[in-house]
């Protein structure tokens, strides 16, 4: 026995622990299976048909999407282009071919030549050929801010003026503009023991933005500028408008920008964390929220979001990519029927004016 510098310890017990238990056990492996024993619903399909207005499959076969999207009940998708110019008209073309009542497209920014004297103009027409090959929107990634410089060098802000006649013409067109504006808060802090997404940002390390000279509520706001300066433009801000981890900054932006609605791809492992409040806030801004995904079809993902939006299920995992967003699981939010419609669908309808 020992008791030299605190309660006694059993030398035998101390020995029995280091033989079976792995002190070198990398993180990377630790993989717990919860000992929970809690109810699971699985649902197979939502409650109403749903249009997943965030994905991006230029990389699939239309009949393929099509086959998952028949086996888990999705009406509708909306495939964000990554490419420009005439391949993503091609790829926009094919899938409009293939089934133009079950895909729309959102078009890409094109920010070659940005240092150019006609690039606002050059813009607006290739704006018009998206909208000729149906496009019902354009999309604004993330390196508009963060990375994006001009002639002299200088990060391009969001808020720049020279930018206004785009948006302009947007809203002209009946056109969605979608920002996709900053990412979690994890990826602008130092990638340390203390970051909660350590793994993922550990994996992907092109990821992480602590050195960024910008914050990050600094880009959403020069974001947010642009919205309330469009009044006439609809705009939807992807991934929770990047604020999923404080919910009550988000609820302000959108009292105050009346014409931004948001999707919720790729962060219900964020929203199913705070269920509480994550319920609170769907059943108050249900119209201004759209189901979105931002992984490519597969059957268990969507049915792990219904399973988020539909049940009061207790600790289950999220879809995410192989890394995952961080090491805690989610809780369901059991929506009524009457927001279930909304997010699935209605609100994505109002967007998608030749669907009707």
């Amino acid at each position: 026995m020992n008791q030299a510098n605190g309660p006694i310890v059993d030398d035998k017990f101390v020995a029995l622990v280091n033989a079976t238990a792995d002190t070198d056990l990398r993180l990377s492996d630790f993989h717990p299976l919860p000992a929970l024993m809690v109810p699971e619903h699985k649902i197979a399909r939502p409650r109403f048909p749903a249009v997943d207005f965030h994905n991006h499959l230029d990389s699939m076969r239309p009949e393929d999407v099509l086959a998952v999207m028949d086996a888990c009940g999705v009406e509708h998708a909306v495939n964000i282009t990554m490419q420009v110019g005439q391949t993503a008209l091609d790829i926009m073309d094919r899938y409009h071919r293939c089934a133009r009542d079950r895909f729309s497209s959102i078009g890409w920014m094109n920010w070659s030549g940005v240092e150019r004297s006609d690039f606002m103009q050059v813009t607006i027409d290739q704006l018009h050929r998206l909208v000729e090959h149906g496009a019902c929107g354009m999309k604004f990634w993330k390196d508009f801010g963060l990375s994006l410089r001009d002639a002299n060098g200088e990060l391009l802000r969001i808020d720049d003026e020279r930018f206004a006649p785009i948006f302009d013409e947007c809203g002209r067109l009946g056109q969605t503009v979608m920002f996709h504006t900053a990412d979690p808060s994890a990826f602008f802090d130092p990638v340390d023991g203390s970051n909660e997404r350590f793994e993922e940002l550990s994996a992907h390390p092109d990821w992480g933005f602590s050195s960024s000279p910008i914050s990050k509520r600094a880009l959403l706001d020069q974001r947010n500028r642009v919205i309330a300066r469009h009044s006439l433009t609809t705009f939807v801000a992807a991934h929770c408008a990047e604020s999923s981890e404080d919910l009550g900054y988000l609820a302000t932006q959108l009292d105050a920008l009346p014409n931004l609605l948001v999707d919720i791809s790729a962060r219900i492992s964020e929203l199913g964390r705070q269920p509480y409040s994550a319920r609170a806030f769907f059943l108050k801004y249900a119209d201004r929220i759209l189901f979105g995904t931002d992984l490519l079809p597969e059957v268990d993902m969507y049915r792990l979001y219904y399973r988020f939006l539909e049940t009061a299920d207790e600790y289950f995992e999220y879809p995410s990519h192989s890394s995952r967003q961080g090491r805690w699981n989610i809780y369901g939010i059991f929506l009524p029927d009457d927001v279930l419609r909304k997010v699935y669908r209605e609100n994505a309808l109002k967007l998608l004016p030749h669907l009707h």
